[in-house]
């Protein structure tokens, strides 16, 4: 079992089935699987996207100034963050929201000895604010910061979606499924699991991918046992 974990969940994943913002219900959901991989003992990390609310690249293609819409994407991600916080505290779970933005008021500021520090004391650490500038992906954030704690696995959930296919399953029916991949094939194929900066910082600090289907109960939990779920990308 994975003693040190970093889950990386999307903003649509948060979403559930409403055409935006957040569903109380699905973060409730998310927040229970947490809580049962954190009761194994399992130290946690989690970096949200903000898709759900708010997409920086989407909104730069549209006119938008792309730092300033980035900075946007950036506080979508607080938002989602504190929500999950809520769930997780909400059920007995001591969480830490620690934000690459400064907003002293409702976060903690990111500093890496901080953050493995709470890990050690069994809270999770909920990651927020990208990485603090503009242009970077929540994948790159997530990558960047299961680097910084150590993290033995990244365990990417998906929303609805098994793991990574050799096309789009929601338009193609006889799209197949990989259970296993390494950087190198992700990128050469452009299978768009995670951007390339991403999967080359995995590549490049021999850290290991799960990408599962979050909706799947329990699924969290055999993520963090090593049970054979979704697709395991491996540096090589």
């Amino acid at each position: 079992m994975y003693k040190r974990v970093l889950l990386k969940m999307s903003g649509e994943a948060i979403k559930g089935d409403t055409p935006f913002g957040i569903d109380s219900k699905t973060v409730g959901s998310i927040a229970k699987q947490v809580k049962a991989a954190h009761d194994l003992g399992v130290e946690i990390g989690i970096v949200v996207g903000g898709g759900n609310i708010w997409r920086g690249k989407t909104a730069s293609e549209l006119g938008m100034e792309r730092a300033q819409a980035d900075y946007m994407g950036m506080l979508a991600t607080i938002m989602n963050g504190l929500a999950v916080q809520d769930a997780l505290e909400q059920i007995g779970v001591p969480t830490r929201v620690l934000s690459a933005l400064t907003i002293n008021e409702i976060t903690e500021p990111y500093i890496r000895r901080r953050a493995v520090r709470h890990l050690e004391k069994g809270r999770v650490c909920i990651f927020v604010g990208g990485i603090g500038s503009p242009y970077f992906s929540t994948d790159t954030a997530c990558v960047l910061r299961a680097t910084e704690i150590g993290a033995e696995i990244v365990l990417m959930a998906k929303n609805k979606t098994e793991g990574v296919y050799d096309s789009d399953p929601r338009t193609n029916p006889n799209a197949k499924l990989y259970e296993e991949l390494t950087f190198s094939e992700i990128l050469a194929k452009d299978l768009k699991v995670m951007d390339a900066t991403a999967a080359s910082l995995c590549k490049d600090n021999g850290l290991n991918l799960i990408v599962f289907n979050m909706n799947t109960e329990g699924n969290i939990v055999r993520a963090v046992k090593g049970e054979k779920i979704g697709t395991f990308v491996k540096v090589k």
